[in-house]
C-alpha cells in the first residue's frame, strides 16, 4: 500500500512515497538558486526526513539541478553572497551528513557553487550526462563553501579539488564521474527515475544497517568536514568583505568580466 503525501512551498517540493522523501527544489526561473528562504525549507525538509523518511532523493529540474547561491540576478555564478547564510548552508551538510538514511542525489544542468555541494554530500549521486559539476565561487572573488573544499577532496583528491575551485571550471558528468565524484551517469531525462529506483530499493531493505553503514563511512570518510566548515566561513567572511568581491558581484549582473585588484 502506498503511504504518499506532499508538501511544497515557493521554494521547494517535499513529497514522501512509500518511504522515499524526495526534496526537489522549484526556483526554475533562477536555475534553482538558494536564497536564505530556500535554505531554511531545505533545512526544515532534511530535519523531517529524520524521522519521516527511509531514503531521501535531492534534485532540481531538467534544466538545474541547483545553481548555487542567488546573487540577484537572472541566475547564480554559485558563489555564495551574504543574504544566503552560511550558519544554515553549513547546518545543512552537517545534518545531512549525519542523517541515517541514505541520499541520493539526482542531477541535471548545473550543480554551481553551493549546489556542487548539495550534491556531493549525498550517499549517492546520480548525473545525467548532460549534467556537470561546478564551483565557480573565484569568479566573484570568494572561495568554495558549503564544505566543497573537503568535499572534493574526499573524492577526487587534493589536484582535482584545486583544479576545480581554482579554475572553476565544468566537470561534465562523464568526468565527474572518472574523478569519483559521480557514482553513475544516466541518459538525459532518465537521472531521477534511476534515482528513485536506487532509492526505493533503500527503502525497503535493512535500513538500520544502511543508515549505519554510511554514516560510519561518512564519518571517516568526511572526517575534516567540521574543521573545512569553520575554515570556509572564517575565510569567506573576510572576502565578503573585499574590493574584489563587490567588483565580482558587480560584474556578474552587468555581464562582463571582471577586473580584480587583488583588494
Amino acid at each position: 500500500m502506498t503511504d504518499q503525501h506532499d508538501q511544497h512551498d515557493q521554494h521547494l517540493k517535499v513529497t514522501v512515497d512509500d518511504g522515499v522523501m524526495t526534496i526537489q527544489f522549484i526556483r526554475p526561473q533562477a536555475l534553482n538558486a538558494v536564497t536564505r528562504e530556500v535554505a531554511a525549507a531545505l533545512e526544515a525538509a532534511v530535519d523531517r526526513a529524520a524521522s519521516e523518511a527511509r531514503a531521501v532523493v535531492i534534485t532540481g529540474d531538467e534544466r538545474s539541478f541547483c545553481s548555487g547561491a542567488d546573487l540577484g540576478g537572472d541566475s547564480a555564478a554559485g558563489g555564495e553572497r551574504k543574504g544566503v547564510g552560511l550558519d544554515v548552508i553549513n547546518s545543512i551538510i552537517r545534518k545531512i551528513r549525519d542523517l541515517k538514511v541514505p541520499t541520493i542525489a539526482a542531477v541535471s544542468g548545473p550543480a554551481a557553487g553551493v549546489g556542487c555541494s548539495f550534491a556531493l554530500i549525498c550517499d549517492y549521486v546520480v548525473m545525467s550526462d548532460d549534467s556537470y559539476l561546478m564551483l565557480a565561487f573565484t569568479k566573484i572573488g570568494l572561495m568554495p563553501d558549503g564544505g566543497a573544499t573537503a568535499l572534493v577532496a574526499a573524492s577526487a583528491g587534493r589536484h582535482r579539488a584545486l583544479r576545480m575551485a581554482l579554475t572553476a571550471e565544468k566537470v561534465k558528468a562523464a568526468t565527474a564521474l572518472d574523478w569519483g565524484l559521480a557514482t553513475e551517469v544516466a541518459p538525459a531525462g532518465t537521472y531521477l527515475e534511476r534515482a528513485q529506483e536506487i532509492a526505493a530499493r533503500f527503502a525497503t531493505g535493512p535500513t538500520l544497517s544502511l543508515g549505519e553503514t554510511e554514516y560510519a563511512v561518512n564519518q571517516a570518510a568526511l572526517s575534516e568536514l567540521d574543521a573545512a566548515l569553520d575554515r570556509e566561513a572564517e575565510g569567506q567572511s573576510r572576502l565578503q568583505g573585499s574590493a574584489d568581491f563587490a567588483e565580482g558581484v558587480a560584474a556578474f549582473r552587468e555581464k562582463r568580466a571582471a577586473k580584480f585588484e587583488g583588494k
